[in-house]
C-alpha cells in the first residue's frame, strides 16, 4: 500500500480545538515537521479535515516498483 508524507506548513493558532487535536493525532508536534503514514480512508479523512494546514504527497516505495 502507498504511503503519504504529511508536512505541517501552517500554524493551527486560531483554529478549532478539534483541528488542533487532528494535527496532534497525525503525529505532528512542530511546524515544518514531516511524518509518513500508510494511505487508508481514516488517514485521508484526517488529512481532509486539516487540508488547509498541511501539505501532502504520495511516497512511492521500492516495493511497489
Amino acid at each position: 500500500m502507498a504511503k503519504l508524507r504529511i508536512k505541517w506548513v501552517r500554524s493551527a493558532i486560531g483554529y478549532p480545538k478539534d483541528q488542533k487535536a487532528t494535527i496532534k493525532a497525525l503525529g505532528l508536534h512542530k511546524l515544518q515537521r514531516t511524518v509518513e503514514h500508510e494511505d487508508h480512508p481514516a488517514m485521508r479523512g484526517m488529512i481532509h479535515k486539516v487540508r488547509h494546514l498541511v501539505q501532502v504527497e504520495e511516497v512511492i516505495s521500492a516495493e511497489t516498483l
